[in-house]
């Protein structure tokens, strides 16, 4: 047993201690679970031993299974006969649930003695156990998240969970896919003790001496068991059940499978006993994993950005460790937020800005949301000194001078970023990097206003800094591989995901997050009903419909990226749909968005935002309008076919990057993997037929490109499952 160490201490207690010998963390794959049913064959066979302790020599318990594992899984089973592959993955997974349900049912009493994190199968092994004992450290999690990921407990965390705390809490923190502290785990009824972490091992042995056979048995496995709470037989379970559905379906909008299998497994497995229920939570699983969208959702927030945290595409270079850095533009939002989130990783920042009294205002920002979470009880004063005494605001160009980095954040202006390069230039050291956390124009062009092409490079953050997990490196003509990878050093000491791309006019995420909020505006001077779009905009699951996120990212902004856009491309300037509605509402109607109180939506000082009714008036309705699915499909498509553009033309080089910095950047319909994933989830054919529809109702930017037309033509895909 590689991967777990066995030990019978004195008495006839049998610890199981989880230890994957080739991985930092514990995870259930075939070869550990293979070591974990031997070890529960053994406490079983042998009459010496009376009780079993469950833990981890690792810092964590068990991180859940290997997604690696599941997407093979999944990948082999696509490509055989589809009764086939639903039958290897259903004993897969049966397989692993009946290990566990041995534990539970073999005689002697099992405890969990919980020493770190206990998620997804870990918990479920839990959960099988006869009692959980776990140490009191907030630093653990515990819980069911893999409806996050496009799945759902599939050895036995949607029949035990519901039977021990009661079908509508338990669906509460399933479908949320919620994780919670030991305490909290306790008060929910989770787990059974929250001893200690020096004592925790003496507690497990000392209820491992005095359990009987009485405490291997669990409740559901007496005559007359009925869970707590109101299960589907009863009236009232059959409303609250109801009420859950409706619940479930107004929060995801029937684009998660997961969701739906979770409510149907908890339901139709509280109505038999949990032999037959286990084999129903897995026939739904089963389902669910051969679904695409779960396939797609596993390779993107787990494999890809995995991948992408691990620096995967990083250049041969030194590591670097960047110490100080110096933010220009620190009073703005972005400005201040950079800093803040560097300061908070230990670095050391130099604010700057037009004067001492702008730079302060960006660390004022920082104190403001300080005073916020420690009031809230989420942070330290001690915390909260230590990070602000690292921020040193300042109109000194001076300070740049031993700082590894500097970084423009500024107005999107030509001008103002010259004169800001131009001052940082004449203190920095020769080896620090200069970049631009420009959202829209060229690095290149920029890295020559600065006077140095080698050591320059894009850093586009999104706001809010402090809560948005991706930063968009974008490479310039001239920048070095030693640039490169300093840069992605550093966005991985903030502890953020980096994706890779090279230059282009609004690079890859402001290049197809536009095409959402222009197609939007666009259909609205086409006279299709504003919440028609609004409403098209939430049903593909994106998080913000179009007009709503142009007044979130101000009607003004995008006005003022079109003008430097125009004036940049001069005669070469095409221009982009709904850019005249930007344009009307902003010098016509003076509509800024949010900021200013007011842009496609009121903002009422009492109560919540309404569209401008205006907008009917000013924006005529078409007597006949488009089909939702229409529309739903318009906003999907017109994003995935920019993505494929900016592939083609190689302005990002892999469709792991385009999928995870569109999940993470502007939140993609998640449920799709990404706009690359939901291409392949369409197939390339059929995606190029959905096009060439709507390019010959709507024009040319809906007709796809050669890329997507020689693949149709060769069956391919871009992923190769």
């Amino acid at each position: 047993m590689s991967n777990i160490r066995f030990e019978i201490l004195e008495g006839g207690i049998a610890v199981i201690a989880w230890d994957d010998s080739d991985r930092s963390m514990n995870v259930l794959y075939p070869q550990a679970l293979r070591d974990f049913e031997a070890a529960v064959d053994r406490v079983s066979a042998d009459p010496a031993i009376r009780a079993a302790i469950v833990t981890s020599d690792k810092p964590s318990f068990i991180a859940g299974a290997d997604l690696d594992w599941f997407l093979s899984l999944q990948s082999e089973a696509a490509r055989a006969d589809p009764e086939l592959g639903s039958q290897l993955i259903f004993k897969t997974l049966y397989d692993t649930s009946l290990v566990f349900r041995r534990l539970e049912k073999c005689g002697k009493p099992f405890v969990a003695a919980i020493n770190g994190t206990a998620l997804g199968g870990g918990f479920e092994l839990c959960l099988a156990c006869h009692r959980r004992i776990v140490a009191n450290d907030e630093s653990i999690q515990i819980g069911l998240p893999e409806s996050k990921v496009g799945l759902f407990p599939g050895a036995g965390g949607t029949q035990r969970l519901p039977r021990m705390i009661g079908p509508l809490p338990a669906l509460s923190l399933l479908l949320d896919g919620r994780v919670l502290s030991p305490r909290a785990a306790l008060a929910q009824g989770l787990v059974d003790e929250v001893v200690p972490r020096e004592s925790l091992m003496s507690v497990a042995l000392e209820w491992a001496r005095q359990a009987t056979e009485a405490d291997a048995r669990k409740p559901w496995d007496l005559p007359g068991y009925r869970p707590p709470g109101d299960d589907p037989t009863s009236a009232l379970g059959a409303v609250h059940f109801s009420v859950a559905i409706a619940q479930q379906r107004k929060r995801t909008l029937g684009n998660y499978p997961a969701s739906d299998a979770i409510l149907k497994a908890v339901y139709d497995g509280l109505l038999v006993p949990l032999d037959v229920a286990l084999k129903i939570e897995c026939q739904y699983l089963t389902k669910v994993m051969l679904d695409p969208v779960s396939l797609s959702m596993i390779r993107t927030q787990f494999v890809s950005r995995r991948d992408a945290n691990k620096l995967t595409r990083r250049p041969p270079a030194p590591p670097t460790l960047v110490r100080k850095i110096g933010v220009l533009g620190a009073g703005g939002m972005m400005g201040a937020g950079i800093a803040h989130v560097a300061a908070r990783a230990g670095l050391e920042v130099v604010l700057l800005d037009v004067d001492a009294a702008a730079a302060a205002q960006g660390k004022a920002k920082t104190e403001r949301q300080h005073a916020r979470a420690i009031a809230a009880g989420s942070m330290t004063p001690q915390e909260s000194q230590n990070i602000l005494g690292r921020m040193h605001a300042s109109d000194d160009y001076g300070l740049l001078a031993d700082a590894d980095l500097v970084i423009e954040a500024v107005f999107e202006n030509r001008d103002i970023k010259r004169d800001v390069f131009s001052r940082a230039r004449r203190v920095m050291r020769s080896d620090a990097v200069l970049a631009s956390n420009t959202s829209t124009l060229p690095i290149s062009g920029l890295a020559e206003l600065s006077g140095r092409t080698d050591d320059f490079i894009g850093l586009h953050f999104f706001s809010p800094v402090e809560k948005m997990p991706l930063v968009e490196i974008i490479k310039g003509k001239g920048t070095v591989s030693r640039t490169l990878a300093l840069g992605m050093d550093f966005v991985r000491q903030l502890r953020k995901t980096p994706i890779v791309v090279n230059d282009s006019r609004g690079f890859y995420t402001s290049r197809v997050f536009a095409t959402y909020v222009n197609e939007g505006m666009g259909m609205l001077s086409e006279g299709v009903n504003p919440s028609l779009i609004e409403n098209a905009g939430r049903a593909i699951g994106m998080p913000v419909s179009p007009l709503a996120l142009c007044d979130e990212v101000a009607i003004d902004l995008l006005y003022k990226i079109n003008n430097q856009t125009k004036s940049d491309l001069g005669a070469k300037y095409v221009p982009v749909v709904g850019e005249d509605v930007i344009e009307t509402m902003v010098e016509t109607f003076k509509r800024v968005g949010r900021k200013g109180g007011a842009g496609f939506y009121d903002y009422p000082s009492e109560g919540t935002k309404v569209l401008w009714p205006e907008l009917k008036t000013h924006f005529p309705q078409a007597t006949v309008q488009p089909s939702f699915e229409e529309v739903k499909n318009r906003l999907l498509v017109i994003q995935s076919l920019e993505a494929a553009r900016c592939y083609e033309e190689r302005v990002i080089d892999d469709p792991r990057d385009a999928d995870v910095g569109a999940v993470l950047g502007w939140n993609f319909a998640i449920w799709t993997g990404g706009p690359i994933s939901y291409i392949d989830m369409q197939g390339v054919q059929e995606f190029v037929d959905i096009c060439d529809d709507l390019a010959s109702k709507y024009g040319d930017r809906f007709a796809p490109n050669n890329l997507l037309r020689g693949m149709a033509a060769k069956r391919e895909r871009f992923y190769a499952n």
